[in-house]
């Protein structure tokens, strides 16, 4: 039996299952069709984040941030590119803690911009302040269960 992946998709929130071997040749949603990987950080609000949590197969890197934040916007351009780096072995997600306070306060994110890495449904290891690409790629490959 062939090891699957469960991918929540970026677009449609629908749950996909995609061959483990199979990630990196461009896997569409079942649902709309849309690619699961575009090599771009996934917005979320409260909603999405607890259903990409409960039910995305990959670790999720997560960038809490605020649109008035100059380090948070500083660092966007970098959590870009790790996107297009890590996936598809990990989903890139930002959360706008301006507009999801309650989660914020739910995992206690007290500074931004605040990266944070789940898998399995729980967070794993947490890194405040802003981070280049390169220390962004290397935390996150550090730190995600293998």
């Amino acid at each position: 039996m062939t090891d699957t992946i469960q991918i929540v998709c970026p677009h449609c929130d629908a749950i996909n299952r995609v061959p483990a071997a199979r990630l990196g040749d461009g896997p569409r949603c079942g649902g709309c069709r849309a690619a699961l990987f575009e090599g771009m950080p996934v917005a979320l609000n409260e909603q999405r984040f607890a259903h990409h949590l409960r039910h995305s197969g990959l670790p999720l890197l997560v960038d809490f941030w605020a649109s008035w934040c100059g380090p948070c916007r500083a660092m966007a351009p970098a959590f870009e590119a790790a996107a297009r780096r890590l996936e598809p072995r990990l989903r890139l997600v930002k959360v706008s803690t301006e507009e999801a306070p309650n989660l914020a306060a739910q995992l206690s994110i007290s500074s931004i911009p605040t990266l944070a890495l789940f898998a399995g449904g729980r967070e794993v290891a947490r890194q405040a302040g802003a981070m280049p690409e390169g220390r962004i790629i290397a935390w996150a490959e550090a730190m995600a269960p293998a």
